[in-house]
């Protein structure tokens, strides 16, 4: 299999995964109108999936540098639809939090394997890392519109349909692992791999992913019922916005990888969270269906440095690819559940415009770490004699070392 096809296959793979996490935030307003929950409430079943997706992602990832787990990907797609897709069958709030958990983990076991994948698969490409990040922020996008037909055709009892995505992801994960199978038999003889961490700036960047999760997990959370709030729409006005919050990460990513490529990976995103922070103060501020321009604007602001903030954890920790991925890419999201019960209470307190005016200082304190952080120099290996054509680098990864275009 051509390494464009697998890297395809993996990108529409992590759409059908990633759909699964858009999908909790979608629900949340149907929780609301079918079962009257408060916002704190509505906002536990958001921290259900989130909390133990946040223990569980590093976990995995330690586990995947140490042994391989390429069938994670098959059956975390599975586990995370199957939780989602019973997370509507009982009107018990405790069953619920527990169908959603399981999701969680699904997602939880998925990324760190994933993301390995996908880096050996693409030879270290920023840009093809970039289209497998695209390929969740296309299964966040498609989220809302999913959650809303489930509504459409008789609200939360409907929910076992939203199982379909998962069943394809595991469909287009098996021939990717064939083909990683027949590439490894075929490598065996590749010399170990060598490079140093730099635990430091991976810290600081760790920082800045989990600010970044925050002000994103905040707004999809409540973006709907807020919008819903400030244009007195229908609920069709909410789902609308929050669709245009995970649209814009499918152009974010893509314009992020092409960008870093040019200026570099770093000061890529330093400018978009400067821009992300001007963008959040006018979802929260400015009034009227322009709320939809600046939630545009906040969507590319947030995942302009999505795939490049994996990718830099994957050099600033090249014996430890996996742990990194797991970090890095799960993380973003799973972390910035932890908050949503906070801003909920807030919200049942006060406002939600209240709520929410905290997440603009979010963005700020991502753009502040990265302010301390450089791009890193590509990895040294103690065989040079195996890399010395021209034009080409060592791309260290947790198990091999791949030989890829330079930059």
């Amino acid at each position: 299999m051509r390494r464009r096809t697998s890297i395809t296959l993996l990108s529409v793979g992590h759409a059908c995964v990633d759909v699964y996490q858009g999908t909790v935030a979608a629900l949340v307003p149907l929780f609301v109108a079918e079962r009257a929950y408060t916002y704190a409430a509505a906002s536990g079943i958001v921290l259900a999936a989130s909390l133990l997706s946040s223990v569980a992602q590093p976990a995995f990832g330690a586990l995947t540098d140490r042994w391989a787990m390429p069938w994670l990907l098959p059956v975390s797609t599975l586990l995370g639809g199957v939780g989602i897709a019973l997370s509507g069958l009982s009107g018990n709030y405790a069953l619920t939090l527990v169908f959603v958990a399981i999701s969680g983990l699904g997602v939880a076991a998925y990324h760190p394997e994933s993301a390995r994948i996908a880096r050996e698969a693409s030879a270290g490409s920023h840009t093809a890392m970039a289209y497998f990040a695209t390929g969740g922020n296309v299964g966040f996008a498609l989220a809302p519109l999913m959650v809303a037909a489930v509504a459409a055709a008789g609200g939360l009892r409907w929910t076992p349909l939203l199982v379909v995505p998962a069943l394809a992801g595991t469909a287009m994960a098996l021939p990717v692992l064939r083909a990683l199978s027949k590439r490894k038999r075929a490598d065996s003889g590749a010399p170990a791999p060598v490079g140093r961490d730099d635990v430091p700036s991976f810290v600081r960047l760790t920082l800045a992913v989990v600010f970044r999760s925050i002000a994103f997990v905040g707004l999809s959370t409540f973006i709907s019922l807020y919008v819903q709030q400030r244009t007195g729409g229908s609920s069709a006005a909410g789902t609308a916005a929050l669709f245009v919050l995970y649209l814009g990460g499918v152009v974010g990513s893509v314009l992020g990888g092409a960008a870093a490529a040019r200026w570099g990976r770093v000061a890529v995103s330093r400018w978009s969270y400067a821009v992300t922070v001007v963008a959040i103060a006018g979802v929260v501020w400015v009034p009227g269906p322009a709320v939809y321009l600046f939630v545009a604007l906040t969507s590319a602001g947030l995942y302009v440095p999505f795939s490049l903030q994996v990718t830099l954890g994957q050099d600033y920790l090249p014996t430890k690819v996996g742990t990194a991925s797991g970090i890095t890419l799960g993380l973003t999201v799973s972390i910035g559940g932890l908050a949503s019960p906070v801003i909920g209470a807030m919200a049942d307190a006060t406002s939600l415009r209240t709520a929410l005016t905290p997440l603009i200082v979010m963005p700020a304190l991502s753009l502040l770490m990265f302010r301390t952080l450089r791009d890193p120099e590509a990895p040294r290996t103690d065989q040079p004699s195996r890399v010395s054509a021209p034009g080409t680098q060592v791309i260290v990864t947790g198990r091999g070392q791949i030989r890829s275009p330079s930059a």
